[in-house]
């Protein structure tokens, strides 16, 4: 294939290998192993996690104005990104072997960009061809030249004296000659969350709201999306034996309903089981991607458990190998919106119904908390907050995508439900995580539209409405402070977490109604008047 359009002249190029082809080659070139279960195992190396800190997104007065730059989005000169491209470019020329992938994001063909990844790693290949929509022979045929091209050069470093580069990892986003170049960094992912960031810029242009969120829907049709961090059971509530699976991490919300972005899912396997997560075990297999897993040089079998490397280990895998995926990935209006968040303080309830005020204000502030052992540094539970469950991906300002899903939500009277997975009788190191069964339950009375007619409590500190009973699930955890020892720890323990809630929202109160503002803690708006 010839990539000259890109300014590349390597002619040793492999454009959409079918993944046995690219197994040939990532074993023979890029020291894989094929595991027992027949999926592909390869390491990322230095970086296993997202580089957020590097991300750079070119400044250029066309797109300048409509760009939320806050903590994420950080400008680079388009003098810089032409050398960190021509640094990617020289790097690419000088391969031995490239692949190429064109696929297409977004399910709903009236929205869907074309994207093409040029890579020298098999791997790399192998897993945008899994998260990618792929093309059938005659799409690929008639691709003609793409929306957006990603130049993935992760193995060679960026150049930390050139103005703009922060460190040697470099994923800078242009979205005036529509590219992606990538540096320092070989974890898949950056791939991924880059085509993401791009959808997150040109959906909402055009009246879409794009949403990191996973989608199900039930036999009659009823969608629920679930949003949530890493860690809080996203990908895993959603792969549902009883629901059909839409996807699992990213989606937009049209005038007709929602499509997935991406044609795979890319689910951590950090102590997965076949009898934990059936859903995911069995869908790893020939043509999944392992990133960073332990494979045992006897037998080939994964060790879920060994976290050597990294506690990020990932599989990525085409949609359709969840046996109950819808394909096209496409549904309705969602029924019932649920966020997810793991609190590891032990405050927030295992369900709460939310109004349509404190869905814009939990919306907003996107919390769940770290644990210690979940990163470098953390020793202690930390509370973490990032708006709409994905402030790394946004680039318009947060608002945008709030009151466009506050219309919607209102439009087609979704429900919302705060979901509480982390911890109850205690914080960390003291109480005890919710069980996924007792988790499930509450996710299954959700979609039955049991707990929308029953009745609730209010808890005076959040001010959250409590149902008053789930089926399956044993009462005496529905009241957090009732599953402390001491109820009055739970009581300074759950002022501390409201407070931390206000004093990251004050960054919007100048720009959101009052009644959103209203809707948060009103113990903590008492205290501080």
């Amino acid at each position: 294939m010839n990539l000259r359009q890109h300014g590349i002249s390597n002619l040793s190029v492999y454009r959409n290998l079918a993944p046995a082809a690219l197994y040939e080659h990532a074993v023979q070139f890029d020291q894989a192993e094929i595991t027992s279960s027949g999926a592909l195992c390869n390491r990322s190396f230095e970086k296993t996690g997202r580089s957020p800190l590097d991300k750079r997104i070119v400044d250029n007065p066309e797109s300048r104005d409509s760009l939320w730059r806050g903590s994420v989005n950080m400008p680079l000169s388009e003098k810089s990104y032409q050398a960190n491209r021509l640094r990617a470019v020289e790097y690419l020329d000088g391969c031995d072997h490239l692949y190429v992938v064109d696929g297409f994001a977004g399910w709903d063909p009236q929205y869907r960009l074309k994207i093409r990844v040029i890579c020298a790693r098999p791997y790399h290949a192998l897993f945008m061809h899994n998260m990618l929509i792929r093309p059938s022979a005659l799409e690929l045929a008639d691709f003609g030249r793409p929306d957006y091209t990603i130049l993935n050069a992760g193995e060679c470093l960026a150049d930390i004296d050139l103005e703009g580069n922060s460190s040697t990892t470099s994923v800078a986003l242009n979205l005036e000659s529509k590219e992606l170049t990538i540096l320092g960094t070989q974890y898949a992912g950056e791939m991924k969350k880059g085509v993401f960031t791009i959808m997150h810029y040109l959906m909402p242009n055009s009246g879409i709201l794009s949403m990191h969120c996973s989608a199900n829907q039930g036999n009659d049709g009823d969608v629920a999306l679930f949003f949530g961090l890493s860690g809080t059971g996203k990908t895993t509530l959603s792969a549902d034996a009883s629901r059909s699976l839409i996807g699992d991490d990213e989606h937009c919300w049209t005038d007709n309903g929602i499509f997935n972005i991406e044609g795979g899912c890319y689910a951590k396997v950090i102590d997965l089981t076949s009898e934990s997560e059936p859903e995911i075990f069995k869908a790893i297999r020939f043509g999944t991607v392992l990133e960073n897993t332990y494979v045992d040089p006897e037998n080939r079998d994964v060790d879920y458990t060994d976290t050597d490397l990294t506690q990020n280990t990932r599989a990525a895998y085409p949609i359709h190998f969840i046996d109950n995926a819808v394909v096209p990935c496409v549904g309705g209006h969602p029924t019932n919106i649920v966020f997810l968040t793991c609190d590891a303080f032990g405050v927030l309830p295992p369900v709460s119904r939310l109004t349509p005020e404190q869905a814009s204000y939990y919306f907003l502030n996107g919390y769940t908390a770290k644990v210690a052992g979940t990163e470098m540094g953390v020793s202690e539970p930390e509370a973490t907050f990032s708006t709409c469950f994905g402030a790394a991906f946004l680039v318009h300002h947060p608002n945008t995508y709030s009151r466009m899903l506050a219309d919607k939500m209102k439009q087609h009277e979704t429900n919302a439900w705060l979901v509480n997975t982390g911890w109850s009788g205690g914080g960390f190191g003291e109480g005890s995580r919710i069980s996924l069964r007792n988790t499930r339950a509450i996710i299954n009375a959700i979609h039955r539209g049991v707990l929308a007619e029953t009745s609730t409590y209010t808890e005076p500190v959040f001010g959250l409405a409590i149902p008053h009973g789930v089926p399956d699930c044993p009462d005496g955890i529905l009241i957090p402070r009732n599953t402390w020892q001491d109820p009055q720890k739970y009581d300074v323990a759950a002022t501390t977490l409201a407070e931390q809630f206000h004093a990251n929202f004050a960054q919007y109160m100048d720009e959101v109604d009052p009644l959103i503002v209203a809707a948060g803690p009103p113990v903590s708006l008492r205290k501080t008047g």
